[in-house]
């Protein structure tokens, strides 16, 4: 990808915290563990993965909710890695989060107008009047009826909450939104709407997503390239077409193989035994290799890197299969 096309870039990321284990022992959680990851202008970067391997912790991680253990994040050509006070203040108006859940991320004693005017308040940005112009534009950008403003958040459906949501995050023109499983607490026929939703409005301003699902068949639909990750860290990238189509990390495989199809799929269910490990004590060399069929003794010892075995495809594994196919 071509420098001028890169709007993020995070280079050996990690985020690591102290947390209290039994009888008060304090452990180190290995959240994100080191990640190298870019993002091109206008992308829909797709993260997937189990819950508890970090996806939502990287993307908050991105977005400077977490002070960085490690590494480096670049934003639009600046590092944005140690930023502080008003600096990151106005990072923060250029990138924004939509949440997971809509009930929970709105406050329920406040208006939607309300709800809508406060990132103009702490930026302070706009006349009263003219935030009231914005508020009747947002609404009318994500199909909501200005008679929504004088309710509270409980008085709406789910989807409208979302809209709500997604209203707020475009409120301070940004360029890049962190999609936090944007629509899994939503009714399937919902879901589709947010998603055709974020897809008109990345066009109309040219964003860019960071889409983080565990449901890949949303995010098959929604994105061009995909990240799949594993115990914190990437174990394969690719466009999302020559990921579905040929799967080439174990754990991508099994991933994949587990998505419901009707008919004949032709793919082989692969079932993986074992949990997922505990972040706090992830296991040496590859952290897949205690669920892997196909782990050796390199795999126990060497952590894998991300090479590339096709154009644009990049594995972190140490078959050597996956880099010799005809």
């Amino acid at each position: 990808m071509m420098e001028q096309n890169v709007l993020v870039r995070m280079e050996g990321v990690k985020q690591h915290f102290t947390v209290k284990k039994a009888r008060g022992r304090a452990a180190t959680l290995y959240a994100v563990d080191g990640v190298d990851l870019s993002i091109g202008r206008g992308e829909t970067l797709g993260l997937v993965g189990e819950s508890g391997c970090g996806k939502s912790t990287l993307g908050k991680t991105l977005l400077r909710l977490y002070p960085l253990t490690a590494g480096t994040i670049t934003f639009d050509g600046e590092d944005i890695s140690h930023l502080k006070g008003s600096a990151l203040r106005r990072f923060r108006c250029q990138s924004q989060m939509i949440f997971q859940d809509p009930s929970s991320c709105l406050n329920p004693r406040r208006q939607i107008a309300q709800i809508l005017t406060e990132p103009f308040v702490i930026h302070k940005l706009y006349t009263p009047e003219q935030r009231k112009d914005k508020i009747l534009e947002l609404c009318d950008r994500v199909g909501l009826s200005h008679s929504y403003l004088e309710r509270y958040p409980h008085e709406l459906s789910g989807g409208q909450k979302q809209r709500v949501g997604i209203a707020r995050a475009l409120a301070l023109e940004p360029k890049l939104i962190v999609c936090d499983e944007p629509v899994s607490a939503l009714d399937v026929s919902i879901q589709a709407q947010v998603i055709n939703l974020l897809d008109d409005l990345q066009k109309q301003l040219n964003l860019t997503y960071l889409f983080i699902s565990h449901n890949l068949s949303v995010v098959e639909h929604c994105c061009r390239r995909i990240g799949v990750m594993y115990l914190g860290r990437i174990v394969e990238l690719s466009p999302a077409g020559a990921l579905y189509a040929a799967p080439l990390h174990p754990y991508t495989q099994a991933l994949i193989s587990a998505v419901p199809t009707i008919g004949v799929s032709g793919r082989e269910p692969m079932v993986l035994t074992g949990d997922l490990p505990s972040p706090t004590a992830p296991p040496t060399g590859c952290a897949f290799h205690t669920r892997c069929p196909y782990a050796t003794d390199r795999c126990r010892t060497e952590t894998p890197l991300l090479r590339e075995a096709e154009s644009g495809h990049w594995v972190a594994c140490h078959l050597d299969s996956i880099f010799t196919r005809p």
